[in-house]
């Protein structure tokens, strides 16, 4: 038994029946499942963002309505992830899963049925606890399931669908939004909810802890103030400005519970949340900073490319969600190589040559972009982006679950997926206001002969200089003309700023990476053998 009696990390089999480690039936089964609940969850972030307008329309709300629909989903699931994650960890994973894929379940059906906005926002608040329960656990069952020579293929799967599992759900509620209803969006997540809710039932084992210590309330409460205010700022600063006093207000809410939760946390020791003390570990640190900064250029993207696609070339939101397929593909081959790199050159250099070549393909973006050679000028380095974001990810993300003892995962994983929400939050808030304040900049010069009125709104942005373009009388042309090349001046500001963040990065990484692949010790690891091969009765 274990030395220490306070906690002890246990795991049950599937009821599956024979006796021994998994197999790799087994093992392929359970993978399948957190990956296809992992994919629901992913395709819900980023799916209604190709339904504004018509979301406006049919509930008659305003364009700050529509994004709270869509925002408060991601504000609900960053907020609750440590929580949960720790709640799961106590209570068995494999019920947490389950849970949640039934809250989930139940919040898309309601979502897509909504006949109010007021309706709508509370299916995506419950949709977003849901995926809370989700998300992290998915990750635990891996690290907690698989053996240590196939854990990090493993890993190396479920940061591809993580990474592409986005740009795939994007694509395809483009099309359902073309081909049918917007409604329609939700079909993709229930469908994938049931599958696998089956499988979890009948493939994924149960492991939880066994702790002698209260629950810590008080830093899971403080965690999610701390999480709401600071994302909320992220989300907010973008759209009512940097310095409006909510934006303001939200940055110091959650500044002041950052700083609280860590006294509190460091207060607590053994029984807390959230050891903060493991952040002076490499891998912790190293891993956290990677995921943050590559999730901020990867959602950076996004947000610059789309207005290119459809304003300046004129594409179609269907075509324009088609394009980001590239860097998918690229991210999810490159996903499966990772491991591999990272086995047999260390994952310090793989890490290092993901940041390296993330940092290269915002280079060649910013170099080659052109209004004239539209989406091919810029192919390239979309293609090297999904190599460099898989080359980061994969590693990274072991480097944190490795950081955290065995019988906390369900933390380990929440903090992976915390790591990823702030850092989307980011990249979208910085990508923007740089692109934003290029453009601007860019355009001033060029409105000199278009009457005032016109010329204000658009200063705004490109789409609302092609849409006011028409008042310009014989300047028309020349408006538009002058939009596209400002809108390419602000999209190379916003990559040169990439590039320039993710050469610190790589130094940081080069020099303060994760040593080696040798997993978090405690005294519960090396004493209690239930947490090393996991078995079924």
């Amino acid at each position: 038994m274990s030395a220490n009696p306070e906690r002890v990390a246990s795991t049950s089999g599937s009821g599956r029946g024979g006796g021994g480690e998994l197999n790799a039936g087994q093992l392929r089964a359970i993978l399948i499942a957190v990956s296809m609940a992992l994919m629901a969850v992913i395709a819900s972030v980023s799916g209604l963002n190709v339904a504004q307008t018509h979301m406006a329309v049919d509930f008659d709300a305003s364009q700050n309505t529509v994004l709270w629909i869509i925002n408060i989903y991601t504000l609900t699931l960053a907020a609750l992830l440590l929580p949960l994650g720790a709640i799961g960890d106590r209570l068995g994973r494999k019920p947490m899963l389950v849970a949640g894929l039934a809250v989930f379940g139940v919040a898309s059906v309601v979502a897509g049925l909504a006949p109010t906005a007021g309706v709508m926002i509370g299916a995506r608040v419950a949709g977003g606890v849901g995926a809370a329960m989700i998300m992290p656990i998915t990750l635990a069952v891996i690290t907690s399931s698989f053996p240590e020579d196939k854990r990090g293929k493993a890993i190396g799967v479920w940061t591809g669908v993580a990474g592409g599992g986005g740009i795939l759900g994007m694509f395809l509620s483009a099309f359902l939004v073309d081909v049918a209803d917007w409604r329609w969006l939700f079909v993709l997540p229930v469908v994938l909810v049931v599958l696998a809710l089956a499988m979890t039932l009948t493939s994924v084992p149960n492991s939880h802890e066994r702790s002698g210590h209260a629950f810590d309330t008080v830093g899971a409460l403080v965690s999610v103030v701390a999480v709401v205010g600071l994302i909320f700022a992220l989300q907010e600063g973008p759209e009512r400005g940097w310095t409006a006093p909510v934006t303001l207000a939200g940055l110091a809410v959650g500044l002041v519970a950052t700083a609280g939760f860590v006294s509190w946390e460091l207060h607590r020791r053994d029984a807390s949340l959230l050891d903060v003390r493991l952040f002076g570990e490499r891998g912790l640190a190293g891993g956290s900073i990677t995921l943050v900064m590559v999730f901020g250029a990867q959602a950076g993207i996004s947000v610059v490319l789309f207005p290119f696609l459809q304003a300046v070339l004129g594409w179609s939101g269907l075509r324009s969600a088609a394009a980001l397929m590239p860097l998918a593909a690229s991210m999810m081959t490159a996903s499966g190589l990772a491991p591999k790199l990272a086995a047999r050159f260390g994952a310090r250099p793989t890490m290092a040559a993901g940041i390296g070549l993330t940092g290269v393909s915002l280079a060649l973006m910013a170099l080659f972009v052109s209004v004239e050679d539209g989406y091919l000028s810029i192919l390239p380095g979309i293609i090297v982006m999904g190599v460099g974001l898989a080359l980061s990810m994969v590693p990274s993300t072991e480097a944190i679950t490795r950081s955290l003892p065995r019988e906390k995962q369900g933390v380990a994983s929440a903090l992976n997926d915390v790591t990823r929400e702030f850092g989307t939050a980011l990249g979208v808030a910085v990508f923007g206001a740089l692109l934003t304040a290029g453009y601007r900049h860019a355009i001033d010069d060029r409105l000199h002969d278009v009457p005032q009125g016109t010329a204000d709104t658009a200063r705004e942005g490109i789409a609302n200089a092609v849409a006011v373009s028409g008042g310009a009388g014989p300047h028309a042309q020349d408006l538009v003309h002058a939009a596209k090349q400002s809108y390419v001046e602000g999209w190379q500001q916003s990559m040169w700023a990439g590039v320039a963040v993710m050469a610190v990065v790589l130094v940081y990484i080069a020099l303060r990476g994760p040593k080696n692949n040798t997993p978090a010790a405690t005294a519960d690891d090396t004493e209690v053998k239930e947490t090393e091969p996991v078995t079924v009765p």
